[in-house]
């Protein structure tokens, strides 16, 4: 068997393992076993436990980053439609490889600053490639911190809502998308348009 193939079988394997166990659980001996190879072959190929996690947390970090890139790939939608698109795309791969979204997720961002440095840059593409969108999707010129921190905001709600549609059964990546298009668009149309809030036009509270 070609090594690009047993290697990738071994990835699988650890990173259901690491997923489902997390990662102080999970051994190399389970590893091994999930992908019907000895162990000192995982050592031989992927090296530590470390490394072969680390690398589990590149490799699942590219495959979303692509997944929500090409998610947005339709010339001349509408701003929002390139948003929902994108969305979708991360709620849909999130839901098909849940065990990885764990790694992500959970599991990178609590085992040491290493790993959790791996997912903040996976992060930082991300709010990266969102600010591009909205930047694209204003209608007037908004400062860069506004549309930067909307950015923010928004990688922060997907994150925490694909926990949620991960653990609640029948929520679909379409309906993941439409409860934070339904949250946010509406608020965040206004803002592209130019429209700010402030203190003299918030409602006032009835006692």
């Amino acid at each position: 068997m070609p090594r690009e193939v047993r290697e990738r079988q071994m990835m699988d394997a650890a990173v259901a393992t690491f997923g489902q166990r997390g990662y102080r659980a999970a051994s190399m001996d389970e590893i091994a076993e999930l992908a019907g190879v000895s162990k000192p072959l995982v050592y031989l190929y992927l090296n530590s436990k470390e490394e072969l996690f680390t690398a589990c947390i590149r490799r699942e970090a590219d495959a979303l980053l692509a997944a929500v890139r090409a998610g947005v790939v339709e010339p001349g939608l509408a701003p929002d439609q390139q948003l929902w698109s994108g969305l979708t795309a991360f709620f849909a791969h999130t839901a098909e490889h849940p065990d990885a979204w764990s790694v992500l997720h959970r599991q990178a961002r609590t085992h040491g600053e290493r790993f959790a440095a791996e997912v903040a840059g996976m992060r930082e593409e991300l709010i990266s490639f969102v600010t591009g969108l909205l930047r694209e999707a204003a209608y007037t010129t908004p400062a860069d911190r506004d549309v930067v921190g909307v950015a923010q905001a928004l990688v922060g709600a997907a994150e925490a809502l694909a926990g949620w549609a991960n653990e609640t059964p029948d929520v679909t990546a379409k309906e993941a998308a439409a409860t934070l298009m339904n949250f946010a668009w509406t608020g965040l149309g206004g803002l592209l348009d130019g429209e700010r809030w402030s203190v003299g036009n918030a409602p006032v509270a009835r006692r």
